[in-house]
C-alpha cells in the first residue's frame, strides 16, 4: 500500500464520523475470548492506526541489499539521517503483525525479515551490543553515539520474535545474533545492576539500571542466555519504591512516564507470571496506566491539552524537541522528578490498550476526529500535540513510538507477539533463573 492509498483511507475513516463505542468495562483484556476482537473490529481508528504504523515500518527500511545500510530502519518519519536499532526490532516484531492481518504475505514477510537480520548482524557492535543510533543512509555508527543496551535489547526482542514465527534462516541468524550478546560484561560487579550504556570513545561504562523502569525484558533475554547468562541477583537489585496516585498501589518508575510500563509488555506476557516477592507486571502496569489517566484528568484546569479523552503521558516530542522527561504522579521516590508542559501523545495511551482498553478506545476515537483529521498523516497518528500556547502539533513520527503502537494493538486484538514470544525457549529458562512462577 502506498502512502496515498493509506492517507485516502484515514481521510476516508474520519469523513464517516461513526463513533463507535467498543470497549468493555474492564480494565483487562479480554484474554483472547471475541470481547477483544470485536472491539478492534469495531473500531475503525483503531483498525487504521495500526496498519499506517505497520507501514511506516515496511516501507521507510532500507532495502537496497548493496548498501551497509540495509535493514536499517528510520528513527523518525520524515527522516532526520539517523536509524535506531530499536526501531530495527520494533519492525521485526511488526512484519509477523503485517502476515497476521494479510498486509503482507508470509513470504514476504520472511524474505523481509532474513534480509533484514543478515544485514543487522554486520553492523559494528561492541560484546554483542548495538550503538543506539546509525547513520541510516551509511550503516556507521553515528557520532556521539552510545552503545546502548536496552535498545539492544528492543531489537533482539523484535529479531527473536520474528525468529521464532518465520522460523527457517530468520530463526538461525536471530539466535547467532543473540548468543553473541554478552549480557554479564554489562553488570556492574559491584552493585548488580545493569549500567544504562558505554561510552566507546572514553571506554567507560554510564548510568545504572537501578530503579524500575523499561529494562524488565532485559533480565529476561539475559537470564535466558545460553551463552553469557546473568544471575537472578541481577533482577534483585534495582529499586522497587512502591507509590499510587488514585489507584492501587504500584512499583513506579523515575519520571511516570507510560513507555516504561509499556516496552517489556509489548513482547512478555506478564499476566500469568509472579515473581518470588509476589509482584505481577501486568497488574503494575494496569495500575501505572489508571494513575497516569486520573493525574492527566486532575491536571486539566492547568493544561488545556490534557482531558478524560486526551491522556497518555510519554516520552514523545515537544514544541521545544523530544523529551524523556515527560510524565506524572507517582514519580522518583513519591516526589515530582518530572516535567510537563501539556503534551500528549497519541502512543502513550495507545501503548497501554491491553490495560485499559475501555479509556484508550475513548481516546483514539478523539484523537482521529479532533482538528478536523490534522492530527493524522502518512503514517497514522502524529507523535504529539499540545494546546497550551495556540495549536502545536508535531511534524515527525518516531520509529519508537509506532513500534509500540502496532505491537500492542496487535496483542490486544490477537495476542501474536505474546504468543510467539512466550514459546520461546529462552523464556522457559529466564522464567526459572528470575524465580517466576506461572499462574495458569
Amino acid at each position: 500500500m502506498k502512502i496515498f492509498k493509506k492517507l485516502l483511507l484515514l481521510m476516508l475513516i474520519i469523513m464517516c464520523g461513526i463513533l463507535t463505542s467498543c470497549a468493555s468495562n474492564s480494565v483487562t483484556p479480554s484474554n483472547g475470548d471475541d470481547d477483544a476482537n470485536n472491539g478492534y473490529k469495531n473500531n475503525k481508528y483503531l483498525v487504521a492506526e495500526e496498519e499506517a504504523s505497520f507501514y511506516f515500518f515496511w516501507e521507510q527500511q532500507r532495502t537496497n541489499p548493496n548498501l551497509k545500510s540495509c535493514g536499517l530502519i528510520p528513527d523518525r518519519y520524515p527522516n532526520n539521517g539517523l536509524a535506531s536499532i530499536a526501531s530495527v526490532g520494533f519492525g521485526l516484531a511488526a512484519f509477523l503483525v503485517g502476515v497476521e492481518n494479510n498486509w503482507i504475505t508470509f513470504d514476504q514477510g520472511y524474505e523481509r525479515a532474513k534480509l533484514t537480520l543478515e544485514h543487522i548482524k554486520d553492523l559494528d557492535r561492541v560484546h554483542g551490543f548495538y550503538y543506539h543510533f546509525y547513520y541510516e543512509n551509511l550503516g556507521s555508527v553515528a557520532s556521539g553515539s552510545e552503545v546502548s543496551n536496552i535498545d539492544t535489547t528492543i531489537f533482539i526482542a523484535g529479531a527473536l520474535a520474528a525468529g521464532e514465527y518465520f522460523k527457517g534462516d530468520v530463526e538461525t541468524l536471530a539466535r547467532l545474533i543473540y548468543d553473541d550478546i554478552e549480557w554479564d560484561w554489562f553488570v556492574n560487579k559491584t552493585t548488580n545492576n545493569f549500567y544504562m550504556s558505554y561510552d566507546a570513545s572514553t571506554m567507560q561504562m554510564k548510568g545504572a539500571w537501578d530503579f524500575y523502569a523499561e529494562q524488565l525484558m532485559m533480565y529476561f533475554l539475559a537470564a535466558g542466555s545460553s551463552t553469557h547468562p546473568i544471575e537472578k541477583k541481577v533482577y534483585d537489585a534495582f529499586t522497587r519504591y512502591t507509590s499510587s496516585y488514585k489507584s492501587e498501589p504500584f512499583i513506579n518508575s523515575w519520571y511516570g512516564s507510560l513507555f516504561t510500563y509499556q516496552f517489556s509488555h509489548a513482547f512478555i506476557d506478564f499476566r500469568h507470571l509472579v515473581d518470588d516477592r509476589g509482584i505481577n507486571w501486568y497488574q503494575n502496569s494496569v495500575n501505572a496506566t489508571i494513575a497516569n489517566y486520573n493525574y492527566c484528568v486532575d491536571q486539566a484546569d492547568k493544561f488545556i491539552t490534557f482531558s478524560s479523552k486526551a491522556w497518555g503521558i510519554t516520552a514523545c516530542d515537544t514544541p521545544t524537541g523530544y523529551s524523556g522527561l515527560l510524565g506524572t504522579l507517582p514519580s522518583g521516590r513519591n516526589s515530582i522528578t518530572f516535567k510537563n508542559d501539556g503534551t500528549v501523545a497519541p502512543c502513550g495511551a495507545i501503548g497501554s490498550i491491553c490495560f485499559y482498553p475501555e479509556k484508550v478506545m475513548q481516546a483514539i476515537t478523539n484523537y482521529a476526529t479532533m482538528l478536523d483529521g490534522k492530527l493524522i498523516g502518512d503514517y497514522g497518528f502524529k507523535d504529539a500535540f499540545n494546546f497550551e500556547h495556540g495549536i502545536w502539533i508535531a511534524g515527525s513520527v518516531i520509529g519508537i513510538d509506532k513500534g509500540i503502537t502496532i505491537l500492542m494493538i496487535e496483542n490486544y486484538r490477537s495476542e501474536i507477539i505474546w504468543k510467539t514470544f512466550m514459546q520461546l525457549d529462552l523464556m522457559d529458562r529466564a522464567i526459572q533463573v528470575l524465580g517466576f512462577t506461572k499462574t495458569k
